[in-house]
């Protein structure tokens, strides 16, 4: 298994970015002796991949899924690769994967299943197919026979490999001061110290995390500018997980490319714990600011385990803008415990604080997504409203107690729909998002939206152009 063709990584969907995932894979198998190949069904098809001689030589596909998007995309793409290349053992790796491994494992889309910490366990799992050794004595490999932990433990990293993957001009960019610049994503560390419940990483990672070494991210970040990158994504779950470690790769960063431009996600309350940083962050390039927002409801907040409040949110937003920073605000606009008034209260705070161009479209019709192994199944709150496990959605359905919420979220996700069809102006939509909310019930009111100010006809903040977060 030594030779090209013989190991294909498959990516499927990582936020718009080239996939971070596929080219870590990469770099430990051709650390290891190997020669792998990939495709990213993000921006390709496997017809690019799709010569029969290539076809016969497969003999380990390894399909990355670390979101809930990516794992549709991987079963499709799996059930293809089990007619074109029969021999070969297929492999899903990722937190989609571990979270649904029975099914998959069960239908035979996956012949085995490896999550956390994955890269050794793949290389280990290479050598095994490649030596016919028992696979059962690959750490942290979940066979139909055999359940297993995702491994979690400090691995030696290499420098991501991105040289198999399509060149960065084909993935998100950067919108900032009407210009499109090519953009890029790293990580500083993986997994996450906190438990929020809606998140898959807490089920795997189980409150820890681990930091990726700054020499390899730094040198990562240096092959990303030589290929065009003039902004970075650090796409690490929290950038304040490890805080001194990020600040010193952002300061390492910003001294060596002074003029490349950067994003971070982080949860509101590491916005306060931190709020003396934020000056430094701007001056090094921070570009926006990703967080977790979700609701302004402190009841949906505390089920979630947020970890912050209604009035945290608007004291990070100040804290933000102090430093001269957008936030960019992720919204679990729909969950059970979301009332009609919660909606509309959202809507009046992003009309009265002129965020209508900080959030994407998409976010007005996130629903609360509960995936196998959530720990929201183990809520008492929840269970009044989980109807069943649909595993092929591989998700849980649930329905609202006021049915009225169900039908204005059918309502939002058709006109957000509709004006990405039709690239439709992003205040225009949020007019119309707020017609349907305040259509619902005529009783509630609240100050009429209001259009046209001055200060909206300023420059958008920046902004990624993939607008997608799960």
């Amino acid at each position: 298994m030594r030779e090209p063709n013989e190991i294909l990584i498959v990516s499927c969907y990582e936020l718009g970015h080239q996939p971070l995932a596929a080219a870590s894979a990469l770099g430990f198998l051709d650390q290891a002796g190997y020669r792998p190949v990939a495709v990213d069904l993000a921006v390709e098809s496997l017809e690019t991949f799709e010569q029969r001689d290539r076809w016969r030589r497969l003999q380990l596909i390894a399909i990355s899924v670390p979101m809930h998007t990516a794992l549709h995309v991987g079963v499709r793409a799996a059930r293809r690769l089990r007619l074109v290349a029969p021999r070969a053992h297929i492999c899903f790796y990722g937190l989609y994967a571990i979270l649904n491994a029975e099914h998959l494992l069960q239908t035979g889309l996956a012949d085995s299943v490896m999550g956390g910490e994955f890269e050794e366990s793949l290389v280990d799992l290479a050598a095994a197919l490649h030596d016919d050794s028992p696979l059962e004595q690959v750490a942290g490999l979940w066979l139909a026979e055999r359940p297993a932990r995702p491994l979690l433990k400090r691995l030696t990293f290499p420098v991501p490999r991105r040289g198999p993957l399509p060149e960065l001009g084909r993935y998100a960019k950067l919108e900032a001061n009407g210009e499109t610049r090519l953009a890029a994503a790293v990580e500083t560390s993986r997994g996450c110290l906190h438990l929020c419940r809606h998140c898959p990483i807490p089920p795997i990672y189980a409150g820890r995390f681990f930091i990726v070494p700054r020499t390899v991210v730094l040198e990562d970040i240096r092959q990303l500018v030589r290929d065009g990158a003039t902004h970075i994504t650090f796409s690490d779950p929290d950038f304040f997980n490890g805080p001194g470690h990020a600040l010193g790769i952002v300061r390492a960063m910003h001294e060596e490319f002074p003029a490349l431009t950067f994003d971070v996600t982080t949860k509101v309350e590491h916005i306060l714990k931190h709020r003396t940083r934020w000056d430094e962050l701007a001056a090094c390039g921070c570009a926006f600011v990703v967080s977790a927002v979700e609701s302004l409801s402190n009841t949906v907040l505390r089920h979630l385990m947020k970890g912050h409040t209604k009035e945290d949110v608007f004291t990070a937003l100040s804290i933000l803008r102090s430093a001269g920073i957008p936030m960019r605000p992720s919204l679990v606009a729909f969950t059970p415990w979301t009332r009609l008034e919660d909606f509309q209260e959202t809507l009046s705070w992003i009309d009265r604080d002129n965020l209508i161009r900080n959030i994407d479209l998409v976010q007005f019709s996130i629903r609360l997504l509960i995936p196998p192994g959530s720990h929201l199944v183990e809520l008492d709150a929840m269970l009044p409203h989980l109807v069943e496990l649909e595993q092929e959605r591989f998700s849980y359905i649930w329905k609202h107690p006021d049915p009225r919420m169900d039908q204005l979220h059918s309502e939002v996700s058709a006109i957000v729909q509709d004006a990405a069809l039709r690239q439709e102006d992003s205040e225009r939509t949020f007019e119309r998002i707020w017609d349907a909310a305040f259509a619902v019930d005529r009783a509630t009111s609240l100050p009429p939206i209001t259009r046209f100010l001055p200060a909206r006809a300023a420059v958008a903040p920046p902004r990624l152009t993939e607008p997608w977060f799960c």
